[in-house]
């Protein structure tokens, strides 16, 4: 059975907006779910939107391998059509503020009494009930109020860097809780609410800075880890970037030394041992980059490779879809686009038997799954 297969047969039906909800969609489709996606009839979901149009990249990032229908479950006969979907649905997933679903009619106590062996996950910004329980929540604001942040900024050059972490992360999540759910389903016949926010699930990923301080009441910064993992970033002559990660052994930096023309390194004071490079992370790094700014990034691949120090350039989506491992791995996966030419993506990383997704279905043009979906149910 393929990758895209294992999830076959399960109905999942989606409120979900912008990214923790779609994710969390997302990740079932990838596994061969039926998910459909039911949104607002003038815009969807509001992602569309982002960057003009209702096809926008955002939209896409979260939202393939999936069928669009539109609801409005506040008019009568949208709610009588969503109430038969959901009356033969395994799954339903919405990501609004507390209070929200209930006053859209798609409530757990609503729906459950609607169907029993329903699995409903419900994720919040900061949860379901408790005095923050309110707070409008975004993906800096998660990551802030759960820590994760702080290890992120450089407070030389402080400024908000990289990828939807937390969304992406909280949607992950939320579909571990409704595999779990579908699991236990299967000996006692009843569905479960699903809940999580994305205040637990950031607070639960920084798990290793909780550890940290709850057993040896040290709060980390964001130099702890890269000092003790041993880890850097190092621009070279032609301005490409590269990172090494050094961990423990002794030979990696022997061979480090070797690469870089500096066989006495390992005897000045601040490379002597791991704990003394951990204790002088600046001076390490002030010495090493000399060095790598002295020549071009390939140059230094193929020394690091010849002698296996472990490394990457820091690369860049076309860089990584030239790799000759991506191209291995057949890590890219296409689809006729709904507004013509193709549409690619990153396939799902699991494997089944040796199986791994081969193809994918577009994201969905709004309601274009209106009368396939509902007609049949009429």
């Amino acid at each position: 059975m393929q990758e895209d297969r294992m999830l076959q047969g399960l109905i999942v039906l989606e409120m979900g907006t912008f990214i923790t909800g779609p994710a969390c969609g997302m990740l079932l489709a990838d596994l061969g779910a039926d998910v459909i996606k039911v949104e607002r009839p003038d815009t969807g979901d509001p992602f569309r939107e982002y960057q003009g149009g209702l096809y926008a990249p955002h939209f896409q990032t979260y939202n393939r391998n999936k069928r669009s229908i539109t609801l409005d479950t506040r008019v009568d006969d949208d709610l009588a059509a969503f109430d038969r979907l959901i009356a033969g649905a395994d799954v339903f997933i919405q990501n609004f503020r507390p209070g929200v679903a209930e006053k859209l009619n798609v409530g757990h106590a609503r729906l459950h009494a609607l169907n029993p062996r329903l699995v409903y996950c419900s994720i919040s910004g900061f949860g379901a009930s408790g005095p923050e329980s309110d707070r409008p929540a975004f993906d800096t604001v998660a990551q802030a109020a759960s820590g994760f942040l702080r290890l992120l900024i450089n407070p030389a050059a402080p400024r908000v860097v990289g990828p939807a972490v937390a969304d992406a992360v909280t949607g992950f999540y939320g579909a571990l809780g409704i595999l779990a759910a579908l699991q236990e389903r299967q000996s006692s016949g009843k569905g479960h609410l699903v809940e999580t926010s994305m205040f637990e699930a950031m607070c639960h990923f920084n798990l290793d800075d909780f550890t940290h301080f709850f057993s040896a009441d040290t709060v980390m910064t964001p130099f702890s880890r890269p000092s003790v993992s041993q880890s850097y970033v190092f621009e070279c002559q032609d301005g490409h970037w590269l990172a090494l990660h050094m961990s423990s052994p002794a030979k990696f930096w022997e061979n480090l030394a070797a690469a870089v023309g500096d066989p006495g390194m390992m005897q000045r004071p601040e490379f002597c041992d791991r704990q003394a490079r951990i204790a002088n992370y600046d001076k390490v790094v002030e010495h090493l980059a000399t060095r790598f700014r002295s020549a071009p990034l390939v140059y230094w691949e193929e020394r690091l490779r010849a002698v296996e120090v472990p490394h990457s350039r820091l690369a860049s989506p076309p860089d990584v879809l030239a790799s000759a491992q991506a191209r291995h791995l057949g890590i890219v996966v296409d689809a006729d686009h709904p507004l013509g030419g193709r549409f690619r993506t990153i396939r799902s990383p699991l494997r089944f038997d040796g199986n791994s997704m081969t193809s994918v279905k577009a994201p969905p043009l709004l309601g274009a799954d209106n009368r396939n979906v509902l007609d049949r149910e009429r």
